[in-house]
């Protein structure tokens, strides 16, 4: 199959597959690519914009609703990250960005149970230590779908977050994104330490 054409969106964010993302388009030739896309029902392409240039792997993106539209031709839409792919070819001519792509298959390798549950416990504490409220309920979650629903609702850095798109099986995406939440919690406990810490200063001295 030759590579598929698409119009490409370089953003300071990494899209995942399922992940929602809201969109303020406000430059010209987004919003005729946001036209052409929702004439055809057709995605456009995400991907990260690094200082040095743009990354080679991304994630489609369809458009769920336009939200508002202003006067102006700005436009607020909810898109759904659909399918990774690799940039075979750019092309930028027009100002807006466009690629031939070619779209990335996971590899189908089984996922270990303990752990997916270890992931999960792993990410709950997380959560609790950056939001202090509930986490999301992941037990419904499809086990190829739980890397990328636990990577999009966190505050991950990008680099790591491309590094979870990039890789083609969920077995792989569970083992690297657990390790790299088991460094990150006692960072975030020594954090939320010192910020009640600071928070009781000068109190109950009355």
């Amino acid at each position: 199959m030759r590579p598929e054409r698409i119009p490409l969106f370089p953003l300071n964010v990494v899209l995942f597959p399922g992940e929602q993302l809201p969109l303020h388009i406000f430059e010209p030739h987004y919003r005729r690519m946001v036209r052409e896309c929702l004439d055809a029902q057709s995605p456009f392409g995400m991907l990260l914009a690094l200082e040095d240039g743009v990354t080679r792997v991304g994630c489609t993106a369809e458009i769920l609703e336009v939200v508002k539209r202003y006067p102006d031709g700005r436009m607020d839409i909810i898109t759904v990250g659909r399918a990774p792919f690799r940039v075979v070819e750019l092309f930028t001519e027009d100002p807006l960005l466009e690629g031939c792509v070619d779209y990335l298959e996971d590899r189908d390798l089984p996922v270990d149970s303990p752990l997916r549950h270890q992931l999960v416990e792993t990410y709950e504490t997380c959560h609790t230590l950056l939001f202090n409220s509930l986490p999301r309920n992941f037990a419904e979650c499809a086990c190829g779908e739980l890397a990328y629903a636990i990577a999009s609702s966190l505050p991950l850095d990008l680099l790591w977050k491309q590094q979870i798109l990039e890789l083609r099986s969920e077995g792989e995406r569970q083992d690297r994104l657990l390790r790299y939440l088991r460094e990150w919690a006692p960072h975030l406990l020594k954090e939320k330490a010192m910020r009640q810490a600071a928070s009781g200063n000068g109190h109950g001295l009355n």
